[in-house]
């Protein structure tokens, strides 16, 4: 009996070994392709004579563009100023953009360490450029799924596709339900998590696993912690998480390699970083957290500038003031200003440097706009290096001419009476609540319609129509030679959506501002009279 349990141990143990050496031996092989086709073509430390950055992204000049554009579109003399702007331009680095030097030095930290393994999934949330710099992880076989937190300019949704990178889209903005008893915010939770379900679903996961985590979920959404959903579904799908909010090595990379390579291109110019001022803007903290603390350790001072947008405006990647709060890298202490500047006067300064033939992106203006502000209002003068985090391709829509007449998405109930025979149909739009006969009546008595051109879709195909942004089959065949139809909700929010989504793929609709609920008032009609929870 003795030697048969010693004779079944060693049988194990040896074929824990054998499993073991294979895995060693695939990590090696994906090192190895990880090294040649990503590693290799990036910013990182080499011995040679004495440790230095290779693949440096250019340090340039840029003093002479930066007082044209004061001069030409702001009116401002920088002439007499004692200047010296240099912009680090890290727009064109594989994925284009800074975020590849953290994602890369996480991801080869997690290869090396066994946390990665032959065809691993990565889950992260993103708002762009980090989630296309792992997109460049399919070349060696590993799978990417991003988390998207908030409606994404087109650019980066079609730079995230180009890498491969498949998204789970969050921006389930759903209309609230007055007179019903659902909490609003709990009511957003759960549509939100059936949302991700299905398309978790549609990606192979096993939704079981999902369901067992779904008050996890569901918490989480009701606070809008997309950071830790991602760390979550990483752990419940037995997948990796990067963590770049929280990881260290997001803020190592820059403070190890980014601002040692800044002053090797600077001492190359007989310069030194210990006399210049960095400036950058805020996404996770990461670059601003490695940066400042180059500074504080080598020469003992404050020299990083943090450049916010206004709290009402939305720059790509880029966190206002407000939302730093709690954030893990935000380090006022560290910094040597903070400043909030109008990203309104930053696209203007965007489309001067682009049409100068610089790949800049919307981040980047915002930092430069802010060393001009600095500059002419500040007393700071002096010499300046820019933090270029990204280039210009994924945002090129924007500084399009927008002087072209548009197709209007909201009308008032007045508005939709009026050019009612310009409807094809009236459609429900909602992911939550369906309305019962009482309610399509009312919405065909109101406008002037006839009941049978009101079409009610399941509330799952609305669900996948915001989720995924294609069209399921049953609201396609509604929608099928349709010249314009005019789109009702609860309340106009989820239908304005839509009116977005379908306008993309040239579908002319428009929304009822108000919804439902507009059309309820003065009826007499209490809302749960109108409407019920959606069953499919």
């Amino acid at each position: 009996m003795v030697y048969f349990i010693r004779s079944c141990y060693s049988s194990q143990h040896e074929e824990k070994k054998m499993e073991s050496n294979t895995d060693n031996d695939s990590n090696s092989v994906l090192l190895e392709r990880f090294q040649k086709e990503i590693l290799s073509k990036v910013p990182h430390l080499e011995k040679t004579d004495g440790i230095r950055v290779i693949n440096a992204t250019p340090l340039i000049d840029i003093t002479k563009d930066l007082k044209e554009c004061a001069k030409k579109e702001f009116g401002l003399n920088l002439d007499g100023k004692d200047l010296l702007v240099y912009g680090k331009f890290d727009s064109n680095l594989l994925a284009g953009s800074i975020k590849v030097r953290p994602a890369v030095n996480i991801i080869h930290d997690a290869i090396v360490t066994g946390k990665i393994g032959s065809g691993h999934t990565i889950f992260e949330a993103t708002s762009g450029n980090f989630g296309i710099a792992l997109g460049q992880l399919s070349k060696i076989g590993l799978d990417v799924v991003a988390l998207v937190s908030r409606k994404l300019q087109e650019g980066v949704f079609e730079e995230l596709r180009n890498e491969k990178i498949r998204i789970i889209n969050l921006d389930m903005d759903i209309c609230p339900a007055p007179g019903m008893k659902d909490n609003p915010n709990i009511l957003a939770a759960k549509a939100t998590a059936a949302n991700i379900r299905s398309q978790l679903s549609d990606l192979g996961f096993d939704p079981v696993i999902f369901d067992n985590a779904s008050t996890e979920v569901q918490a989480l959404l009701v606070k809008q912690d997309i950071i830790n959903l991602a760390k979550l579904l990483a752990k419940i799908y037995d997948c990796f998480c990067p963590e770049q909010y929280d990881n260290e090595m997001n803020v190592d990379v820059h403070r190890k390699i980014t601002a040692v390579e800044i002053d090797q291109q600077l001492h190359e110019k007989e310069q030194s970083l210990e006399d210049f001022r960095i400036v950058c803007t805020f996404g996770t903290g990461g670059t601003s957290g490695g940066l400042s603390r180059y500074m504080s350790e080598k020469y003992g001072k404050k020299s990083l500038h943090v450049v916010f947008p206004l709290g009402d405006q939305d720059v790509a990647g880029i966190r206002t003031k407000s939302k730093t709060s709690g954030l893990k890298f935000y380090e006022p202490d560290q910094y040597a200003g903070q400043h909030e500047v109008d990203f309104n006067d930053a696209k203007r300064l965007l489309k001067f440097f682009v049409d100068k033939g610089h790949d800049i992106g919307e981040s980047s203006a915002l930092a430069l706009y802010a060393v001009m502000q600095m500059t002419n209002f500040g007393g700071f003068g002096g010499r300046f290096v820019v933090i270029v985090a990204d280039g210009v391709q994924k945002y090129k829509k924007n500084l399009v001419d927008t002087g072209k007449k548009q197709n209007r998405t909201q009308v008032s109930l007045q508005e939709a009476i009026s050019s009612v025979d310009d409807y094809d149909k009236v459609i429900w739009i909602h992911t939550q609540y369906t309305p019962r006969e009482e309610g399509i009546e009312l919405i065909a008595k109101t406008i002037g319609v006839d009941k049978n051109k009101v079409f009610v879709p399941k509330a799952r195909d609305v669900e996948k129509l915001l989720a995924t942004q294609q069209i399921p089959e049953e609201l396609n065949k509604a929608l099928e030679g349709s010249r314009k139809s005019l789109l009702v909700c609860m309340a106009g929010y989820t239908s304005l959506n839509a009116v977005k989504v379908l306008g993309d793929k040239g579908i002319v609709t428009e929304s009822l501002t108000g919804g439902i609920s507009a059309l309820a008032q003065g009826k007499g009609k209490q809302m749960p009279e109108l409407i019920r929870m959606a069953t499919e």
